[in-house]
């Protein structure tokens, strides 16, 4: 029999909304455990494991995008848009957000190509959305803010500190400049799109020597996982709604955020899969560590009650 397990927001997205009586019946006889720590890193963690023991991802989106990554260091510097306001600056957006194109990447590019080059980091973007910088042997890295950390704060809040981060907090102005005067930026604005003013450096590494997960096939449409996946050599896909196409798959469902939804498309056809003896055991994997196991015996444990609330 298959296996499945979905990786899911934290409980407290879903708000009070409630399952219905079989998924929420279901629920409620599943176990329950705190299987790890929280946050979205940690929760790839716990299906990927990286060897040597590290976070290095413009190195292994950068594998993923051009199939170049093992001879060098990797540093992303993702297109960012700040808007001013009046306690600093906000991050509003990073990379695929603002929905770039091969126009955008042919406008911006050369603009920074010289500044970086002669500081010794050259930029390029095998991706419209993701720009990266080649890292020469040994450079020293601050420790950078992943997107997901400082997307809607206080810019200043989340950039590198110390005498590492000096560097590239002056890099960050002098591209801030260039991007701000850009023409490019007037035509997006005009067309309704964000301006890109600034980076976000962040995911500084070199190649994993190996990168191993239990499962054998991803569904995901988040670039990190997917990264991921091709690094560990195992199946991927978008997802789309459930179904069992692999022995052990994993379904991507980080997005989620309407219950009502995630039942129709995914717990309850997966509920029904267990039910028939297609699936081995589903497993609940939450953002917030939590994870719930749904398997056929189960169904005995009749004397539990319904639990219709991720959040209960």
């Amino acid at each position: 029999m298959a296996r499945a397990t979905f990786l899911l927001p934290a409980a407290t997205r879903f708000g009070g909304q409630q399952a219905g009586a079989d998924v929420a019946r279901a629920l409620g006889r599943a176990d329950r455990a705190q299987a790890g720590e929280e946050g979205r890193r940690a929760q790839l963690r716990r299906h990927f494991r990286l060897t040597p023991d590290h976070w290095p991802m413009a190195a292994l989106t950068r594998q993923m995008d051009a199939g170049d990554a093992a001879a060098s260091s990797w540093l992303r510097a993702d297109p960012a848009y700040v808007r001013p306001d009046i306690n600093g600056a906000r991050l509003l957006a990073i990379g695929a957000s603002l929905g770039l194109d091969d126009d955008d990447r042919a406008a911006f590019l050369p603009e920074l190509r010289p500044m970086f080059g002669d500081a010794g980091f050259p930029i390029d973007a095998p991706h419209p959305s993701r720009w990266y910088l080649r890292l020469p042997q040994g450079a020293k890295l601050p420790a950078f803010a992943e997107p997901s950390e400082a997307l809607g704060a206080d810019l200043f809040d989340h950039l590198a500190e110390g005498s590492e981060g000096r560097r590239w907090r002056t890099l960050l102005g002098e591209a801030q400049v260039l991007l701000h005067n850009h023409p490019r930026n007037a035509q997006r604005v005009a067309q309704g799109r964000a301006p890109v003013n600034s980076l976000w450096f962040w995911g500084g590494g070199a190649l994993p020597d190996a990168v191993a997960s239990p499962h054998v096939a991803l569904h995901s449409g988040d670039e990190i996982a997917l990264a991921l996946a091709d690094a560990a050599g195992i199946a991927r896909a978008l997802p789309g709604s459930f179904g069992i196409d692999a022995d052990d798959a994993v379904f991507d469902l980080q997005g989620a955020r309407d219950l009502a939804v995630l039942e129709r498309d995914w717990l309850q056809p997966a509920c029904t899969a267990l039910q028939r003896g297609e699936l081995q055991n589903l497993v609940l994997d939450f953002a917030d560590g939590r994870q719930w196991t749904l398997a056929p015996g189960q169904r005995w444990r009749f004397w539990r009650r319904p639990l219709a609330r991720f959040d209960a």
